[in-house]
């Protein structure tokens, strides 16, 4: 008998058992190789696939466009549209396509870059082009230590660092590690994981890499504190007792 209720708790108290950590995410596992953040940072927002893009285009050097095209492909409803600004997508092969020049590749250049680049191609077609370029869909996820909750941030700056995501954020929670703060960037299917510890000084050396847009900031949770112990092991207690008590009962009786 005393075998059996014995078995019974011990079977209730693993049926009955959570996992102690439920709202932690992105874990890793302690041989886990975390990719090394980049020594010679480059200092503005890198275009990449997937962003949206504002593109403006102008002639002589600022002034709003005429039609004054070497190319019969011009007209004046689409040079208004040049004027005006229209947005455009980064496709998955990092080109985007513009008009009259078609699809060229802007992946991997900053935003200034970009804009040098294109200038030199509507070279051929205006006098003395003026491009400017914005990105409207910059966003981060940021998750600063308090379990499963976040925050979706959107970028205003082209060099918003991580510290600045972070206090734009609220900056990281009671129950965050400062030591253990994840940036998870690129392709999900197989992305790049840095760790970067932000509890004392010599951190802000990492602190100051710039954000590209959907990157992931999650800063880990210092895990299970007594009392959230206690509420997620009182069920089992509960359990235990009560079939104790139940023992004990036919044990006076018999």
């Amino acid at each position: 008998m005393k075998k059996l209720l014995g078995c019974v708790v011990i079977l209730s108290m693993m049926v009955g058992c959570k996992p102690l950590n439920p709202s932690i995410m992105f874990k890793t596992p302690k041989d886990f190789q975390y990719d090394v953040p980049p020594k010679d940072q480059i200092t503005d927002y890198v275009i990449a696939p997937n962003d949206i893009i504002s593109f403006r285009l102008f002639t002589n050097n600022g002034f709003k466009l005429v039609n004054i095209a070497n190319s019969e492909s011009s007209n004046p409803q689409q040079i208004q549209m040049l004027n005006q600004g229209i947005n455009y997508l980064v496709e998955f092969d990092g080109k985007v396509n513009l008009p009259i020049i078609g699809r060229v590749e802007i992946t991997g250049k900053t935003l200034r870059e970009a804009e040098f680049f294109l200038e030199e191609k509507y070279n051929e077609v205006y006098v003395d082009p003026f491009v400017m370029l914005d990105i409207t869909n910059r966003r981060v996820a940021v998750f600063p230590g308090n379990g499963g909750n976040g925050t979706v941030i959107t970028l205003q700056n082209n060099n918003t660092t991580l510290l600045e995501a972070l206090a734009l954020a609220g900056g990281i929670r009671e129950d965050g590690r400062a030591n253990r703060v994840k940036l998870v960037r690129g392709n999900l299917s197989d992305p790049k994981v840095f760790l970067i510890d932000l509890s004392t000084i010599a951190g802000l050396n990492q602190a100051d890499i710039i954000l590209q847009a959907n990157d992931i900031i999650y800063v880990e949770p210092v895990g299970i504190r007594s009392r959230q112990i206690l509420s997620e092991i009182a069920p089992i207690l509960g359990l235990a007792t009560t079939v104790l008590t139940l023992y004990l009962v036919l044990e006076r009786t018999n």
